[in-house]
């Protein structure tokens, strides 16, 4: 098949990141974040020199994603436009994991630190670890308990906080960017939205491949 044919085919396959789920429902801790990806691999030299900067692609995406803290797993991701907040898609990711799996708990910066998150995990019996704001007050939380504690517990003493639910290991998902933009780069080939996304979703299931094959 010549190269058309092949990224014709690539395009419309359905990517499955959770393929060797354990149908016994593993208990996980995932951390959630995101990362920008180019939509070009054109860099500031091309900008510069031509002038109708207008036909020229340029730009970010972003893909978030839940990984197992673990295994380093990607367990769940989503694509969205750069102007989608990344608290917006805590739900989103979480609910896309507890369809394979039994979440402990949750951990996230604090661009995750909402009531609605919160109330979220607190709904689904997930403990949330997810880092509040420094000017966070006890007494705006009255309505989200969940919230409320953490907030308490945070203010109180914050290193003990972070070794209490290992918060350290926050950093698993930024690995999984770095091992992902080291290997296929920081940008994408496609140009329409649905390839784009199969795109990216693809180099997330080969990651999980590499550690798959590092695990066993």
């Amino acid at each position: 098949p010549d190269f058309t044919t092949i990224w014709w085919r690539i395009a419309r396959m359905k990517i499955d990141l959770n393929s060797n789920v354990n149908p016994e429902r593993d208990d996980i801790v995932i951390a959630v974040d995101s990362t920008g990806i180019k939509v070009t691999n054109r860099g500031e030299w091309i900008l510069d020199k031509w002038k109708d900067k207008k036909r020229i692609r340029k730009g970010f995406i972003k893909i978030h994603v839940a990984v197992d803290i673990k295994t380093k797993k990607i367990v769940s991701m989503s694509v969205t436009k750069e102007s989608v907040h990344d608290g917006k898609m805590l739900k989103e990711l979480v609910d896309a994991v507890s369809n394979d799996y039994d979440i402990k708990k949750v951990m996230a910066d604090g661009a995750y630190d909402s009531k609605d998150n919160f109330r979220h995990l607190d709904e689904m019996k997930i403990t949330p670890v997810i880092k509040v704001r420094k000017n966070s007050s006890v007494k705006s939380n009255t309505k989200c308990i969940p919230r409320k504690l953490s907030v308490i517990q945070q203010l109180e003493d914050i290193k003990r906080w972070k070794r209490k639910h290992a918060y350290g290991m926050r950093w698993m998902a930024e690995s999984a960017f770095s091992s992902i933009k080291r290997t296929f780069g920081e940008h994408v080939s496609s140009v329409k939205w649905n390839n784009i996304v199969n795109e990216l979703m693809l180099k997330a299931s080969i990651y999980n491949l590499f550690m798959d094959r590092m695990t066993t």
